[in-house]
């Protein structure tokens, strides 16, 4: 499950990492330490995966 808590406490790794919930949501955690929201689907049969923003920001501007 993706709590607050949960991806705070998650570390990067010497390759990416991804940590999903269900109904596709993932965070995907760089090994440089970004965080980045991605939701995984399925169109006409072929996985998609649309990119959602960083964490925890997700409307495109930094804090």
């Amino acid at each position: 499950m993706l709590t607050d808590t949960a991806i705070k406490a998650a570390k990067p790794a010497a390759k990416l990492v991804k940590l999903s919930d269900s109904g596709g949501l993932q965070l995907w955690i760089s090994p440089e330490g970004g965080k980045f929201w991605r939701l995984a689907y399925r169109f006409d049969g072929k996985q998609r995966t649309l990119s959602i923003g960083k964490y925890p920001n997700t409307n495109g501007d930094e804090v």
